[in-house]
């Protein structure tokens, strides 16, 4: 059957996927928990896993090219394009990271807390989909956002620079090969970032943070891999000849916030299989194993809002990370570890602006919190001090 390979692909990619979830379940791998963790209670043990995990997809990544096993030429979604957009990176990556702050999670721990019995997170990713679908399938990108998003891109090709990877611009600046190129700054980067992660207190101290770490790492390599090895290229080339070609087939790993949106889009029209993408397989699948890791660790409770002002939290949370994760090409997952493997300056703006967006969230939400007890003082001056913002000397202060 032509189709062989196409289907043996969205097998593998289950299980991986599958295996993502009850990993993410088990080991609490959160990017929005970690942030929070070191920003409120200055814990970077989490944080440490989310770094080693783009230390491992980044080394994986310089294997794979190093060894001409996969080509990033072109990839879904396309990391290293031509046109630069960093307006597009920037502005995506802050709403993202405002919107995964409100709701108490990324794409990826969306699906997790569901798989937990979190009906808070059933209502954001609703809102999720409606607007991830409305980014992609509806005028809604054209009218509000391409106009300022392409007024303020760059055409790289007519610096003679090929694509957006570190890599790339590098071989157009030199006379070096994108591939010698890839590996060296492949490798500086991901030496940076294992030697970041290791140097995080609490990461090494608890064997989840590593098992997570390497885990996701390791399975966002392999999701490269598949799409991109022999049996992807195989894949590709067996779509090209389809009189219909199925949507999502091409080189890619792991990203939620786009199939979130892939995936309303085939349950509104559930007979037509070519809807059913890599994309979409992962988000059913990462649901799946949480739900069986809940249950198997005893951890599935039904959980609901507690306030009026909390379900606003989540639905306009869900809202925006529809929004900013299609407009900034991926989401934690997507951008800061698939993304960053490919070296793409368009991944290193979102992931920043995630950060940014996240941690400006969570100062303001605890400074409200702290106006409305009557404490705004005490509140602040704790904040400063949490942050490193004041010397040591006066930490004294916060005994005021």
């Amino acid at each position: 059957m032509e189709e062989q390979s196409i289907l043996t692909i969205l097998a593998i990619d289950f299980v991986l996927a599958f295996a993502l979830g009850v990993i993410v379940k088990t080991t609490n791998f959160c990017t929005m928990g970690a942030i929070s963790d070191w920003i409120n209670m200055g814990n970077k043990g989490r944080l440490g896993a989310w770094v080693f995990a783009m230390a491992i997809t980044a080394t994986g990544m310089v294997v794979l090219e190093g060894m001409s096993l996969i080509s990033l030429e072109t990839t879904i979604p396309p990391f290293r394009m031509s046109n630069f957009m960093p307006l597009r990176y920037i502005l995506g990556g802050f709403i993202f990271g405002v919107g995964m702050t409100l709701a108490s999670g990324c794409g990826n721990r969306t699906l997790i807390n569901i798989g937990s019995g979190n009906m808070k997170s059933v209502v954001s990713l609703i809102c999720i989909a409606i607007m991830s679908y409305s980014m992609t399938k509806t005028d809604l990108y054209e009218i509000v956002f391409h106009p300022l998003i392409n007024a303020t891109s760059i055409d790289l090709k007519q610096f003679n620079i090929q694509g957006q990877g570190i890599d790339q611009i590098i071989a157009g600046l030199i006379d070096v090969s994108v591939t010698t190129a890839f590996v060296v700054s492949g490798g500086v980067l991901s030496l940076c970032l294992f030697f970041l992660a290791i140097k995080m207190p609490g990461f090494l101290s608890n064997k989840k943070n590593v098992i997570a770490g390497f885990s996701v790492g390791g399975i966002i390599i392999a999701g490269w891999y598949l799409t991109g090895g022999v049996l992807g290229q195989e894949a590709i080339e067996t779509a090209e000849w389809m009189e219909q070609r199925p949507i999502g087939i091409g080189v890619q790993s792991y990203t939620f916030i786009n199939p979130i949106g892939e995936a309303m889009a085939w349950l509104i029209h559930p007979q037509n299989t070519l809807l059913i993408s890599f994309g979409v397989v992962a988000v059913f699948a990462v649901l799946a194993g949480s739900i069986v890791a809940s249950l198997i660790t005893r951890q599935f409770q039904f959980v609901w809002f507690t306030s009026k002002q909390d379900f606003i939290n989540h639905v306009v949370g869900g809202l925006l990370m529809g929004v900013g994760g299609v407009l900034a090409f991926g989401c934690t997952i997507g951008q800061a570890v698939s993304g960053l493997s490919t070296l793409a300056i368009g991944s290193f703006l979102t992931v920043g602006s995630i950060f940014l967006g996240s941690v400006l969230t969570m100062k303001t939400q605890f400074y409200r919190m702290c106006y409305e007890d009557e404490s705004f003082k005490d509140c602040f001056m704790s904040a400063l001090v949490d942050v490193r913002l004041l010397p040591a000397s006066f930490r004294k202060l916060e005994e005021l």
